[in-house]
């Protein structure tokens, strides 16, 4: 029950208005990196191993012995609501689109810029869409399945762990001169947290949307992605929406070459929703899925 309470405070309230946790901890990760990080690409790899040690661990400590004192669902429930990001990932993904409804260029490249890491100032609307789709789709599983899938393995102290995992990753995790030494262990737990709900996901895609050409998607090209858990994710979601995503992108000034993903045409502004309602159906079998197991064990 406790993922319930977790996905209803997160659909009804969102994340917190004044101070998110890990808006604190990403300001934590970023005075460790430039402590432990001087030497950026002659960092040795076991620095990176220690600085996520330092970053992770504690934190992770203290709401383990606080779940055990406790005992109770609220510590999941609070933690599975400050993890699950369904309501944040939706409000992004439908700002993009009301920008590009509106005819705004300038709106839809700053609120896409929010989404993705790559350069969007010189996007076109064919383009700005389907960033935002890729950005809903890989982050139906980041923000969403996989937070709910630690909470319900581990509880309070897995979601929490997983959530510390994946920001870190978020910052460290990148193949460039600064970070492929330091954040090349952050970025390998990551894939390996990710791994099954990433499959967990791409198998909802498949289920909530166009089925067969999901499967194939995933099947044929999922695993040609440059990321082992994000390839069988976009491509399943592609694959279910009929659309067509990747290609080449610019990212900090440099093309980087991508496969393309899925089948049919390319994403439009209208298709944004499209890709909000296939992660809200996900999100909503799994959830029947938890429900319809509770009661078959408590039977």
């Amino acid at each position: 029950m406790d993922l319930l309470f977790a996905l209803l405070l997160d659909r009804l309230a969102g994340e917190p208005a004044r101070f998110h946790p890990l808006v604190g901890f990403g300001i934590l990760a970023e005075k460790i990196e430039a402590r432990l990080n001087k030497g950026r690409e002659s960092t040795p790899f076991s620095r990176g191993i220690f600085a996520w040690l330092i970053a992770v661990v504690p934190v992770t400590f203290i709401v383990y012995q606080l779940n055990h004192m406790t005992g109770g669902i609220w510590l999941s429930v609070l933690f599975g609501w400050l993890a699950i990001g369904w309501r944040s990932l939706r409000e992004h993904g439908q700002a993009v689109a009301r920008a590009l409804a509106s005819n705004d260029l300038h709106q839809a490249r700053i609120k896409t810029s929010y989404l993705v890491s790559r350069d969007t100032s010189e996007l076109g609307e064919t383009a700005l869409s389907k960033a935002t789709i890729e950005s809903l789709l890989e982050n139906g599983n980041d923000a969403i399945i996989a937070p709910i899938f630690w909470l319900l393995v581990l509880g309070a102290p897995g979601v929490v762990f997983y959530r510390l995992c994946n920001t870190l990753d978020a910052m460290w995790g990148y193949h460039n001169s600064r970070f492929e030494n330091f954040g090349k262990f952050t970025a390998r737990v990551d894939d390996l947290l990710n791994y099954v709900p990433a499959r967990m996901t791409a198998l909802l895609y498949v289920l909530t949307g166009h089925s067969q050409q999901a499967w194939k998607a995933w099947q044929t090209q999922g695993n040609h992605w440059y990321s082992p858990n994000a390839g069988p994710v976009m491509a399943s979601g592609a694959g279910a929406l009929s659309l067509r995503i990747g290609g080449d992108a610019v990212y900090h000034g440099t093309v980087k070459s991508r496969i393309e993903l899925g089948f049919g045409k390319q994403p439009a502004v209208t298709d944004i929703a499209r890709a909000i309602q296939l992660v809200d159906r996900s999100v909503y079998l799994v959830t029947a899925i938890v429900i319809a197991t509770i009661v078959i064990m408590n039977s």
